[in-house]
């Protein structure tokens, strides 16, 4: 098995880069690629959906980016201890008709000795936006990288 760095158990620093590689995953919008962060076993929660292992984790992100478009999001460290991390986020998309949403969350990590995820539980709520309100367009730039991201 490929370690997936950093490791646990985590310091600050690590967990702050574990945090920013899946931010950098994520917003890459290929489930695969996303996929490879987490264990073969991998068990999700994610809003009302379950999944477990790397197939249900890549159909559920391809239904997911197919309704999500333009999706762009920023994650920040909340606090970690050992092989555990959480995680708020937020995140910006559009729908088919044009709707722009904003969505803020929180997620619980949980790494195995290879740096590979678990367990994940999000639990995410969306705002209707106007799309002058946007604030995340695409990747974090790389002068915004370590900046925490407002709550509003």
């Amino acid at each position: 098995m490929t370690d997936r760095p950093p490791l646990p158990p985590f310091t600050r620093e690590t967990a702050v880069q574990k945090v920013q590689a899946a931010e950098d995953a994520w917003n890459t919008r290929d489930p695969e690629k996303v996929s490879l962060a987490y264990s073969q076993d991998s068990v999700w929660r994610n809003r009302d959906t379950f999944v477990t292992g790397r197939a249900q984790i890549v159909d559920m992100l391809t239904d997911k980016w197919a309704r999500e478009q333009e999706y762009a999001l920023r994650k920040d460290l909340w606090a970690f201890d050992g092989n555990r991390i959480a995680v708020r986020f937020q995140y910006e998309c559009r729908d088919a008709d044009g709707q722009w949403w904003r969505s803020y969350g929180n997620e619980l990590w949980e790494f195995d000795e290879h740096g590979l995820m678990t367990r994940r539980e999000a639990s995410i709520n969306d705002v209707p936006i106007e799309e002058k309100e946007r604030r995340i367009h695409g990747p974090r730039p790389d002068a915004e990288r370590g900046d925490s991201f407002p709550v509003q």
